[in-house]
């Protein structure tokens, strides 16, 4: 038998003075939650929730069986951990990346096939470059810079040509001084495009694909981005079968994590990504953003990648992936309100006001000291 406990917030809060200073800083980010779900299941099957409170938490952990308690501790210290900054080293200095309010990360797909804009950047490398430029403007704080498309049926790419697509561009943003992800599955184009100025790794199938990935990232000492996917490496999005969705994403997180830290890549370098649109129904897709506070619980900072995707246009009459704005601009911001720390997007000018205007709701809030007692 395999018996697990999970906490999740689920009551979350503009500021902790709303709640009485009974409010929780959630993951470091900009949100407070003060209220939890205890939750336990055996064999893939939930067999206990608990609602408890901030302030009930030490004593409702202290109960638990002895081979649940440790886990939970440390789930709970984990909610509460405040991350440290991104450290990058970019020309003429370092580039910091602080976690405790929301970046944006600014797509550059270098494909002629992605289900976006494929084909739009990677026959003009100044058309690209602009882009890339004018996201930076924007205020983007990263661009994540990819060859290949990961869309269900794409088409793999030979890592020669791979590297041929994106290694110039690296090298372009890298003489802009902007702090560059590529988004990669492969050990080779990693290799490449950090040694031609790239700062993190971000790999749809979490270091799966090919066993060098591992040893790669490890001796790199890159921050990288762990994201879900059901599928094996050659087909992330297949061979999906869930008891509980929201769960079984948390532990294969966790799990994949774990392994990553074995293999010798430092914990605070590592980024979860719960992998929205892979393998994933709509129905899947909503239940997962819903539970999204649940996975500060892992201690790693987390990238939300729902730019355009398909579940928006599924709940707005088959919009198709270019007038999809409205809804990726509403999914970012229930995602800050989750604390999310990285938002991954296509349309970097309208997600950084949207950005801005809720960061001035919450400085709004923190220093409203009327809601604090008399």
């Amino acid at each position: 038998m395999t018996r697990k406990l999970y906490i999740r917030p689920i009551a979350l809060a503009d500021s902790p003075q709303s709640e009485e200073g009974e409010a929780m800083r959630l993951g470091g980010s900009m949100v407070w939650a003060s209220r939890f779900a205890l939750i336990v299941r055996e064999n893939g099957r939930i067999v206990s929730r608990e609602r408890v409170s901030g302030a009930q938490m030490p004593a409702a952990l202290g109960r638990l069986p002895a081979d649940l308690g440790a886990a939970a501790e440390a789930q709970w210290s984990n909610l509460r951990k405040v991350h440290a900054p991104l450290q990058l080293a970019v020309r003429g200095g370092t580039r910091t990346i602080r976690l405790d309010q929301p970046q944006v990360m600014g797509i550059l797909n270098m494909t002629p096939d992605s289900f976006s804009d494929g084909g739009r950047f990677l026959d003009d490398v100044e058309v690209a470059a602009g882009h890339a430029s004018a996201m930076l403007e924007a205020g983007a704080a990263i661009i994540d810079l990819g060859g290949e498309s990961t869309r269900p049926g794409a088409a793999a790419v030979w890592e020669g040509d791979e590297l041929k697509r994106v290694v110039p561009m690296v090298e372009r943003l890298a003489a802009m001084g902007a702090a560059i992800s590529v988004d990669t599955r492969r050990p080779a184009v990693m290799e490449g495009t950090l040694a031609a100025g790239a700062h993190i790794i971000n790999d749809v199938s979490a270091l799966r694909y090919d066993p060098r990935s591992l040893e790669l990232a490890a001796s790199s000492c890159a921050p990288v981005v762990l994201m879900h996917a059901p599928g094996n490496a050659d087909d992330l999005h297949s061979g999906a079968d869930f008891d509980d969705v929201v769960l079984d994403v948390f532990d294969w997180l966790e799990a994949r994590r774990d392994a990553c830290v074995a293999a010798g890549i430092a914990a605070d370098r590592i980024v979860l990504d719960p992998g929205f649109g892979f393998g994933l129904t709509l129905a899947q897709n909503l239940a997962l953003f819903n539970a999204l506070p649940l996975f500060h619980a892992l201690g790693q900072p987390l990238l939300l990648g729902v730019s355009r995707k398909r579940m928006i246009g599924a709940l707005s009459n088959e919009a198709p992936a270019h007038r999809r704005l409205g809804g990726s601009v509403a999914l970012a911001v229930k995602a800050m309100d989750a604390g999310a720390h990285i938002l991954r997007v296509h349309d970097v000018p309208e997600t950084v006001q949207a950005v801005k205007v809720w960061r001035g709701l919450r400085d709004a809030a923190l220093t409203d000291f009327s809601q604090l007692p008399d």
